[in-house]
C-alpha cells in the first residue's frame, strides 16, 4: 500500500502542478509532499518532475507513469468498492450537469436509476460551464471540455456536427453544392442561451457572417424538428441525429466541410473521499462508449 500511497501522491502533484496545492486536497504540508515524491523517484531511479523555484513541470518519465499511474487508482478505487461496499445500498441525491447535446445519456441514466433506485437523480440541462463546488455538481458531462488542473475527467467519445436536411426540402429547393450556395437556402441557426453568439457554421469566415437566418433558436431538439419537416438546412451533432439519418429522414450535405471532431468528456472533482453514491455514478459513467 506504500506504493499506492506514492502514485497517490504522485498523481495530486502532476494534475495540480503544485506540491502546497497538493497539500491542500492530501492533507499533508507542502514540505512533507515534497519529501514523498523525492523519496518515490529514489526508489524509481528516476527524476519524475522539473523543479524551479516557481514551477514543476513533469519529465518525460513522469508523463508515462502519469497515464498508467491514474488507470492504477481507477482500478484500485473501483476494486475497493466492490470488496468494502458491496453489501451497502447506495442512496440519497445526485446532481448531475449535462449539456443539451447530451440526450443521448437518457438511456444510460434511466438504467442507473433501475440499478441503484434510492439514489435521487437531479439534472440540470445547461451549456454553461457550471460550478462543481460552488453548485454542489457530482458531475458534470461536457462537449468540447478544456483540461481543468483542479477536476478529474474520463473521455467518452467524439462527435462531429454535420450540415443535414431533409429529402423534402431538398427536393423542393434543390442541394447545395458549394458553401456559396447557401446564400440562397433557408438556414436554421443555433444562438447559445449564455453567450447570445450564433453558431458558427464550417465554412469561410468571411461568407459565414452573411449566412441566411431563416430560423435562430437556442433548443436542439427544435432545430432537427424543423429540419425534418423541411423547414431548412441545420448544422446539428451526428451523435443526436443518427437514427434519422439511418432512416433516410435526414442527409447529410457538405460533406467536405463537417471534418471536425468534438470530445465528450464526464469531469468530477477532486477527493480523497468520495461517498458510495458518487462512487457508482463516476464508475457507471466511466463505462458509457459514444
Amino acid at each position: 500500500m506504500e506504493s499506492l500511497t506514492a502514485i497517490s501522491v504522485f498523481v495530486q502533484v502532476a494534475e495540480l502542478k503544485s506540491f502546497v496545492g497538493a497539500g491542500r486536497v492530501l492533507g499533508l504540508t507542502a514540505s512533507a509532499v515534497g519529501k514523498r515524491i523525492s523519496r518515490f523517484e529514489k526508489e524509481l531511479g528516476v527524476q519524475l518532475f522539473n523543479r524551479t523555484t516557481r514551477s514543476i513541470s513533469l519529465t518525460h518519465e513522469g508523463n508515462i507513469l502519469l497515464a498508467k499511474s491514474r488507470r492504477i487508482l481507477d482500478e484500485m478505487d473501483e476494486l475497493q468498492y466492490e470488496l468494502s461496499n458491496a453489501a451497502q445500498k447506495p442512496q440519497g441525491r445526485l446532481k448531475i450537469s449535462l449539456a443539451p447535446i447530451t440526450d443521448i445519456f437518457l438511456d444510460h441514466l434511466s438504467k442507473f436509476n433501475e440499478q441503484y433506485p434510492d439514489i435521487e437523480l437531479e439534472l440540470d440541462y445547461s451549456t454553461r460551464n457550471v460550478d462543481l463546488t460552488q453548485e454542489a455538481f457530482d458531475a458534470a458531462i461536457r462537449v468540447g471540455y478544456i483540461p481543468d488542473n483542479n477536476l478529474r475527467s474520463h473521455h467518452l467519445g467524439n462527435f462531429r456536427r454535420l450540415i443535414v436536411a431533409s429529402p423534402i426540402y431538398l427536393a423542393k429547393n434543390g442541394e447545395p453544392l458549394t458553401s456559396s450556395d447557401l446564400m440562397n437556402h433557408r438556414l436554421l441557426h443555433y444562438r447559445s442561451p449564455n453567450t447570445g453568439i450564433i453558431e458558427q457554421w464550417p465554412i469561410d469566415s468571411t461568407r459565414e457572417t452573411n449566412l441566411p437566418r431563416s430560423i435562430v433558436c437556442n433548443n436542439l431538439n427544435a432545430r432537427i424538428d424543423f429540419a425534418l419537416k423541411g423547414l431548412g438546412i441545420a448544422y446539428l451533432p451526428d451523435i443526436t441525429i443518427q437514427h434519422y439519418l439511418d432512416k433516410k429522414l435526414l442527409v447529410p450535405i457538405l460533406s467536405d466541410y463537417s471534418t471536425d471532431t468534438i470530445q465528450v468528456h464526464v469531469i468530477w472533482l477532486h477527493s480523497t473521499q468520495y461517498s458510495m453514491r458518487q462512487k457508482v455514478l463516476i464508475n457507471f459513467l466511466k463505462k458509457i462508449i459514444i
